[in-house]
């Protein structure tokens, strides 16, 4: 069920790069990146996965790289390809752990998200039910194994309620989910204010100062790129939302304001004009 099988991205850090568009049945709803770190005393991992099916296949990887056993998995945030896999995990008995704000985004639309993928996964969804994590956190939650100190850190408002990052301070690396994109558009939900997830990229996201950078989407890169595609992308296309507010325009034309340099993105046809319509009805209240 797995997109792509992981890749060492620095030593003892793992990531399965799942697709960067939408899930679907032919990507099993891997569509964001499962990582995972063999620590040397045990296995931490990194989003529960969209699936059952999906977290037994990565978790069938993971056995065969180590022994170690999986003793922690943390989700990224509330959505599905985090949380729907936590049941498999449960079941082995290991500790899920989220942030507050992404536990409570689950509880409340959990049913749904998990209806949504059965939609599109079918067959592939058998064995999936609801596991919220078992702990929570609200700003920091700290693990030390082996040579990684580990910290989920909660940084923020950024692209959905209870976004985290993973920081490994001793290998100057981040596993930064859905607070950083670089191959593809970055969505702009109902939720996402981006007034405020620029100030927590500017005040605690980028002063981490990351040599490494493993995305919530798209392959393993380093801050310069995912600086480009991200608070650069939400400074522009608030510039341009912006002067279309100045010159009187409405909603109907903020759809298809200017954003041409993003047009390689992947997702771009089918973001682009939700995140302008989304800014502009922002904007007009800030």
């Amino acid at each position: 069920m797995l997109y792509q099988k992981p890749v060492e991205v620095i030593p003892h850090v793992f990531s399965a790069i799942g697709a960067t568009a939408p899930p679907t049945y032919e990507n099993s709803g891997h569509n964001n990146n499962l990582s995972f770190i063999v620590t040397g005393e045990g296995v931490v991992v990194i989003n529960g996965g969209a699936a059952y099916g999906l977290a037994r296949a990565l978790h069938d990887e993971i056995k065969g790289i180590t022994d170690e056993p999986v003793v922690l998995v943390i989700n990224e945030n509330g959505q599905g390809h985090a949380m729907l896999g936590n049941n498999y995990w449960a079941e082995q008995g290991v500790p899920i752990v989220a942030h507050v704000d992404a536990a409570a985004e689950f509880a409340a639309y959990g049913p749904q998200i998990l209806e949504n993928m059965k939609r599109y996964n079918r067959d592939k969804s058998e064995g999936t039910e609801l596991q919220g994590p078992t702990e929570t956190f609200e700003d920091v939650y700290t693990v030390e194994l082996g040579a990684f100190l580990i910290e989920a850190r909660y940084l923020g408002p950024a692209h959905s309620p209870g976004d985290i990052v993973v920081w490994l301070p001793r290998q100057s690396m981040v596993i930064s989910g859905d607070v950083a994109f670089h191959e593809r558009m970055l969505p702009i939900f109902e939720h996402t204010y981006t007034a405020e997830w620029i100030e927590t990229w500017d005040t605690a996201f980028e002063p981490l100062g990351a040599t490494y950078v493993i995305p919530g989407h798209g392959h393993p890169t380093n801050m310069d790129q995912v600086r480009r595609y991200t608070k650069d992308y939400l400074v522009y296309l608030r510039e341009q939302v912006g002067a279309h507010l100045e010159a009187g325009g409405g909603l109907e034309d903020a759809y298809y304001v200017d954003q041409t340099p993003y047009t390689h993105l992947d997702t771009f046809e089918e973001l682009a004009t939700k995140n302008a319509g989304r800014v502009f009805e922002q904007m007009e209240f800030e």
